[in-house]
């Protein structure tokens, strides 16, 4: 692991502080984590001007592919109309409630429409979650794989997803700084965030996992003021368990949004069959490019995992890899969009950030250079050409 001047805390200068920043800790995080923020917007403002001109090409309008695209449409709708009876299956009471529920709040009490809100929220998500990442990267490594672990994951093949009115962007953030908080042991932080994020999208049953398992851990062997990890270990499943039981309450069934996911929207948990049948599928016929695309990002996936245990990332990393790994393969339907139900699984780049940025300086410009272009590409396809949700 390397060490060195530039191995910091972004948050604290104070060791033992756990739920206590210094009163500087802000400033001279954003001090620190500046050149992460800048890498990670002039790579993203790559794809989105790349976008907007293929789009000007084809006569359409750019603000409405960000926030008028399957998904988007769902959020604003709650947004705009609440979320609907429970006698229809196909409800919208599929999709959690905090991202429509910030959009209605800008979209009501600020000088912007919904639509703008919308953007509005995912940007600065986004911004949120490159922070995150930098935290971690400088964490575990240094201020350079930290810089590069935030770049990275604006240029992965769907990334473009982070700049549209879905919810990736916002879990990712309130998952990375919950993580970060696990590891520096920082447990009402990281119970509170966990609270909230479990009400952004389902998959943050597995950042619920980690969280309270990792306070449970904690409380056992008792390092620190016992209570902390054990209010943690509580706070952490309320955000999710209670949506699940609003959406159970509203249908008059306890396994209300259950039975609305499978049967309403066809998404159930088979094991993985359907991803291996499909994934053969696709490798046997002549497939859209965004089924290859979902291909390379599964294997590509399995393989960072892999070099993630060999790198002996902290278990509660490893953990949530994996979950989100166990989640997407073991997930029926929706093949077309397990690239993007990837993308909060950011720690799976640490390795890649961790080779770049041993690698002498200079390397590490040209590959970023080939990825930017390539997911520029990728992006303006799945929005342009692709004819379904990334």
């Amino acid at each position: 692991m390397p060490t060195g001047p530039e191995r910091t805390d972004p948050t604290t200068t104070d060791p033992t502080t756990t739920d206590r920043p210094t009163r500087s800790g802000p400033l001279r995080a954003l001090a620190l984590a500046w050149p992460a923020l800048l890498g990670y917007a002039a790579v993203r403002a790559v794809g989105l001007v790349v976008l907007g001109i293929w789009a000007e090409a084809r006569g359409l309008s750019f603000d409405a592919l960000l926030t008028d695209r399957y998904d988007s449409r769902w959020y604003l709708q709650i947004a705009t109309l609440g979320y609907d009876r429970a006698e229809n299956l196909h409800s919208n009471m599929a999709f959690f409630p905090l991202y429509p529920g910030l959009v209605a709040f800008f979209g009501d009490s600020w000088a912007m429409d919904l639509r703008q809100a919308a953007i509005t929220v995912s940007w600065v998500a986004a911004l949120a979650a490159a922070w995150g990442l930098f935290a971690i990267g400088n964490h575990l490594q240094d201020r350079r794989t930290g810089v590069l672990l935030a770049v990275l994951w604006g240029v992965v093949p769907h990334a473009v997803v982070e700049n549209l009115a879905y919810t990736e962007a916002i879990f990712t953030a309130f998952a990375a700084w919950a993580l970060y908080a696990v590891l520096t042991e920082r447990w009402l932080t990281a119970g509170v965030l966990c609270l909230i994020g479990g009400l952004t999208r389902p998959t943050a049953s597995s950042l619920v996992a980690v969280v309270g398992l990792a306070a449970l851990v904690a409380l056992i062997r008792r390092r620190g003021p016992w209570w902390r990890p054990l209010v943690a270990m509580l706070l952490a499943p309320l955000g999710w368990l209670a949506f699940v039981a609003w959406v159970a309450d509203r249908t008059g069934r306890a396994d209300g949004w259950f039975l609305i996911q499978g049967k309403g929207w066809n998404s159930s948990f088979d094991g993985g069959a359907f991803t291996w049948s499909r994934t053969g599928d696709v490798l046997d016929h002549p497939s859209r490019l965004a089924h290859y695309l979902v291909v390379l990002v599964l294997l590509t996936a399995l393989t960072l995992f892999v070099l993630s245990i060999m790198d002996r990332q902290p278990w509660p990393l490893l953990l949530y890899s994996g979950l989100l790994l166990v989640t997407t393969i073991g997930a029926a339907g929706y093949y077309h969009s397990k690239g993007r139900f990837l993308l909060p699984a950011f720690a799976l780049l640490l390795p890649v950030a961790g080779a770049l940025a041993g690698a002498r300086r200079g390397r590490a410009y040209p590959v970023l250079i080939l990825l930017t272009a390539i997911s520029a590409y990728c992006g303006g396809y799945l929005m342009l050409v692709w004819t379904s949700s990334p």
